[in-house]
């Protein structure tokens, strides 16, 4: 026999401090993943956990192992006794009896006839929905917890909770939930603990108590009110066990009365929570989702035949709980001493864990894209190959006779209220780069997930009302109108412009059009692209500003993009339309892919041009320049061309849009997409008279979890330096507090409330960025000074890129440079851009920490090209400004599904290649494998090229390299530019790649994935030698000429695939 591995525990305590009491199931995976598919901790006793398809097949044996009540469900046994879902099992007399009266209400042809109830509560949510409109924030798990509640009521019992017609939840409902919650804190305390929380305890019971009344009070109306209705409850007072002729007596009605309640409510609002996560974060599978709902019911009503049509969205909600399964774990317990996987002692009684979410990601299983929400592999066919193959690899409803009996209930339920939400809205997410934050109570689902809902087909909530209950959804006459009112101006013709952004710069521009808008003529409305998806209004012109990210679109405007490319008719006809895009020349292959590939379909699909698509290089640094001059000298000329414009069309400098009050009083507003971090360590990485390189340690905002190779976006301040000298311009004491008025959309700084001028200069605006055009020509305006109105003249014309762009010359320095031209505060905030968050990637693993992060950065601070002082990197700055306990603003943000470790750790090699601090993610991923490794797994080898300059200067990390390369969870191969002589003659990555090119080969042929981190320079190095060794191994192994074309598409073909980059500027 082998040892079971697991984390050393604690005299007395055991592993108490090893699983979280807030969320102990993200403990089992972050210990499974260090441990592997089997280990063990103690608390309270000995227990094993598992977590491969292999060993829960091996469990699901019923011969061998049983259920067992154990933890949380023991203490849950106080309010609800041996009912169904607690009884410890057949030796329990009661669970017998109850299953086998229980079973024939829960039958298919019952389940059927409960389909009017269900839809009842279903088109409840529906109305509270498109009556609350598109404006208003949805919380998800809620809403979801009061439809599952009343549907499980209403069918089971006949009793109504209208959980939708009050804002307070019904006195048994919050009951319930406080009884939940508290039976999970007490399986997690020892008695003597326990002892300390008498009022919380009287609470508890008080509890109990009021859930046991109300149930007795629904079965005495029911008593004394006898219906014919087969429901749960008739059959529980009526029913008689076939086989000892006994009925049901009436504690254990109570008993599983209040387990249907929690049961039944609980895990089915979580599965539709995760299903609306996953399906607004993979529009893909929205759209198909959607079309199908179209296709098979189309504006009719929904029906309970319609049900047993609509395979993609079955598909779908197994592919949502296989991913989250909302009741996680299973307990499990020999019934005699045994093994577990031929080699692991396993004694009788011993709980055993069987960890879902792991189950149901084995990669050997589920294959190496098993984290990924891929519906297609939950179609019928292919659901039943897998199942086959690996007998119970997917098992969210427990297993054997102790499996969910209200299973059928669940997922009918859950199959119409998905479709008839897709056949009557479109949906946003509040915030489209959300990443999944876990709550655990009895079951999981999301933390703070926010949607917004807008009705498909023009309808309004009173016609769709009537339509509910009528013969078909329709159109109504009239309803049709613009989409989009998340920012309003208030005069003019209508324009609408929006668009598809990640990091800020498109929504920017989008803002920036909407606010130059009043000058030509127009009133503007702006929003997110996907917030149009099916509603492109029709009766104004329309502007789209939206980006490439590695070729996809904007999280905010992906379901958009998803939507317009599966039009093929002309149903555009009608939208008047102009594209901007923004991109970066180093992702050729992809540049401007997104903002072209809208331009086209919408002509395509009957859309009528107004002006040509216009484009930005952000390599370039003066996107905003090419901005203005599309917007001035192609864009507005086209629009007024085509609408007119009215007399408030001649542009001045400086719109009396925006109004600065100047007060006292102190106060702070921070922004919203990050939350608050801590500085926990901070280090010099390389050595001095070098430039610097820093290391930096941040404990996570609470419920924030992360990957090696994701990134963590921050938002930065401007340095202190720059917010002093704009404070000095303005003549603004350091305590001065503005509070700004604005008549056009600038929405995207803090109006009509005070804010300190250092938070405005520091926080809200770009104060570095390079001065556009447009900025200079105002300036002119505004300088009393002819020579400087010259010289100002002469920078916005003929030495624009050389003297304003290249140099890096701001507005603040212009400011400064010229004395005569005296600009207002107000122009001056709209003048500049919002400040962007940026991105860096996370240098570490949560299996070292996982609510820590650290990141791996070089510091810019240089001479300026302009000749005014230095210049500074303003994040990169901002960081190194910062010491131990000091707080920041951040949010970690997925990377690339490609650009992660492989799932079969065991079995695929890795072969990283990086130079400079684009050894961050690299750091992360070897430090899991360490992890993984120091535990006693085995892994598949490693590589790891980095160039640096020279070994004693900025090798970044090299004792701790050496340490993980002695421990084997990697072999180093370096490059000094600087000192070839010590890196095999080596200056560059892609040399010492080639130097070392068999080994290369050897593990690529044996399933490698390779991964690229640094400049563009080295991407494109890398690819250059990955080139010449292919084209290479092909000769030798096949002789003569080896196809260039093919060969370049033999490797293009294996990007996100078998190799994945991360390269920056």
């Amino acid at each position: 026999m082998e040892p079971i591995p697991g984390p050393p525990g604690l005299p007395f305590l055991g592993n108490l401090g090893d699983i979280s009491a807030e969320n102990p199931m993200q403990s089992f995976v972050r210990n499974s993943d260090i441990f592997g598919p089997i280990w063990k901790f103690h608390l309270a006793g000995e227990r094993i956990v598992i977590a491969s398809q292999a060993l829960m097949d091996e469990v699901s044996d019923e011969e061998r192992f049983s259920k067992i009540i154990a933890a949380s469900l023991n203490e849950v046994r106080n309010g609800t006794h041996d009912g169904l879902f607690t009884a410890r099992g057949p030796e329990e007399k009661n669970w017998g009896i109850a299953h086998r009266v229980l079973l024939p209400a829960l039958g298919p042809l019952a389940i059927k006839n409960m389909f009017d109830e269900m839809h009842d509560i279903a088109s409840q949510l529906v109305m509270k929905w498109a009556r609350q409109g598109p404006e208003q924030l949805i919380q998800v798990t809620d809403d979801f917890t009061r439809l599952t509640l009343d549907t499980i009521a209403l069918c089971a019992m006949d009793y109504r909770f209208n959980s939708y017609y009050s804002e307070h939840m019904h006195p048994f409902i919050q009951a319930m939930t406080d009884f939940l919650k508290v039976s999970g804190d007490r399986a997690r305390r020892d008695p003597i603990t326990q002892m300390f929380y008498r009022s919380e305890t009287a609470q508890y019971w008080d509890n109990v108590q009021l859930l046991r009344k109300v149930s007795q009070e629904v079965i005495n109306k029911r008593k004394q009110n006898p219906t014919q209705k087969k429901d749960l409850l008739n059959g529980m007072l009526n029913g008689v066990d076939p086989k000892t002729g006994e009925t049901m007596n009436e504690e254990s009605i109570i008993d599983n009365m209040i387990t249907f309640l929690i049961a039944g409510h609980e895990t089915t609002s979580g599965l539709l929570s995760f299903t609306f996560y996953y399906l607004l974060k993979s529009p893909s599978a929205y759209e198909k989702a959607q079309k199908e709902v179209d296709e098979v019911i189309g504006k009719d009503p929904i029906t309970v035949d319609h049900l047993t049509k609509l395979p993609y969205l079955n598909a779908i909600l197994r592919e949502s709980i296989r991913l989250q399964p909302t009741a996680p774990a299973i307990g499990l317990q020999a019934k005699e001493d045994t093994t577990l996987g031929g080699k692991y002692e396993c004694k009788k009684g011993v709980p055993i864990v069987a960890v879902l979410p792991k189950v149901h990601r084995d990669p050997l299983v589920w294959g190496e894209d098993a984290e990924e929400f891929r519906p297609e592999r939950m179609l019928d066919e292919e659901f039943e190959r897998r199942n086959n193959k690996f007998p119970n690899c997917w098992k969210p409803f427990g297993n054997g006779m102790r499996a969910c009996i209200g299973r059928p209930f669940a997922w009918q339920e859950a199959l119409l209220v998905l479709a008839i939400l897709l056949q009557n809205f479109n949906f946003t997410m509040e915030d489209p780069s959300y990443q999944l934050e876990i709550k655990q109570t009895l079951t999981i689902k999301p933390k703070g997930f926010y949607m917004r809902a807008h009705l498909r087909n023009h309808m309004s909530p009173t016609t769709l009302e009537r339509a509910l209950a009528s013969t078909s959804i329709s159109e109504h006459a009239g309803e049709k109108k613009a989409q989009g009112t998340k920012k309003k101006a208030a005069q003019g013709k209508p324009i609408a412009v929006y668009y598809g952004s990640n990091t800020g710069t498109c929504e920017a521009l989008a803002t920036r059009l909407a606010s130059d808008a009043p000058n030509h003529g127009f009133s503007a409305v702006v929003d997110t692209l996907d917030a149009v998806k099916e509603n492109m209004p029709k009766d104004r012109p329309i502007a789209i500003i939206t980006a490439s990210y590695e070729g996809q679109p904007a999280d905010n405007a992906a379901h958009f993009v998803t939507w317009l490319n599966s039009l093929t008719g002309s149903e555009l006809t009608d939208v008047q339309y102009t594209v901007f895009g923004c991109g970066h020349r180093d992702w050729a292959a992809t540049f401007h892919k997104v903002p072209k590939a809208v331009d086209r379909t919408i002509e395509e699909r009957g859309g009528t041009r107004i002006a040509d698509i216009g484009t930005a290089d952000t390599s370039k640094g003066d996107i905003f320049t090419e901005f203005e001059a599309w917007e001035e000298k192609v864009f507005w000329p086209a629009v007024k061309d085509r609408y007119g414009a009215s007399d408030s069309s001649e542009f001045t400098p400086f719109e009396a849009n925006l109004e600065i009050e100047v007060s006292t009083p102190r106060s702070s507003m921070l922004r919203q997409d990050v939350r608050e971090a801590r500085v926990e360590a901070v280090e010099v990485l390389s050595a001095p008279n070098t430039p610097e390189k820093r290391h930096i340690e941040i404990s996570l905002p609470s419920g924030t979890s992360y990957s090696a190779g994701d990134y963590l976006t921050i938002l930065p301040m401007n340095p202190k330096e720059n917010i002093a000298r704009a404070m000095r311009y303005f003549g603004l004491a350091w305590d001065s507090m503005l509070t700004i008025t604005s008549s056009s959309p600038t929405t995207l700084l803090p109006v009509g409330v005070p804010i300190s001028a250092t938070d405005i200069f520091g926080t809200y605006i770009e104060l570095s960025l390079p001065a556009t055009k447009r900025d200079i020509t105002a300036l002119v305006e505004v300088a009393s000074d002819k020579a400087a109105k010259n010289e100002l003249i002469r920078l916005a014309t003929d030495t624009f890129n050389t003297e304003i762009t290249e140099k890096r010359v701001s507005v603040l320095d212009l400011l400064e440079r010229f004395p005569s031209v005296c600009l207002p505060l107000g122009p001056f905030l709209k003048m500049l851009p919002p400040m962007r968050v940026r991105q860096y990637s996370i240098s570490s693993s949560p299996l070292w920490n996982p609510t820590n992060v650290t990141l791996t950065y070089g510091v810019v601070d240089e001479l300026a090209y302009s000749g005014q002082g230095r210049f500074v990197g303003v994040a990169s700055n901002y960081l190194s400004s910062l010491a131990v306990g000091d707080k920041l603003h951040v949010a970690v943000r997925s990377s690339h599904q490609a650009f992660h470790l492989p799932k079969d750790a065991k079995n695929v090699p890795v072969i990283m290649i990086a130079a400079g601090t684009g050894l961050a993610p690299f750091r992360g991923f070897i430090q899991e494998r360490a992890a993984q490794i120091a535990a006693g797994r085995t892994l598949a080898p490693a590589l790891l090229f980095y160039g640096c300059r020279d070994p004693s200067n900025d090798l970044l990390y090299s004792d701790l390299l050496s340490r993980w390369e002695k421990l084997g969870a990697v072999s180093l191969r370096y490059a000094f530019s600087r000192a070839p002589s010590s890196s095999e003659g080596c200056k560059y990555v892609q040399d010492r790649i080639y130097h070392d090119c068999e080994e290369v080969v050897k593990l690529f042929d044996a399933g490698a994935k390779l991964f690229v981190c640094g400049s563009s320079e080295v991407g494109k190095g890398v690819k250059d030698v990955c080139l010449k060794i292919a084209r290479e191994e092909r000769v030798k192994k096949m002789g003569g000429d080896v196809d260039e074309g093919r060969l370049t598409e033999w490797f293009e073909g294996l990007r996100n695939e078998r190799f994945a980059t991360d390269v920056f500027t």
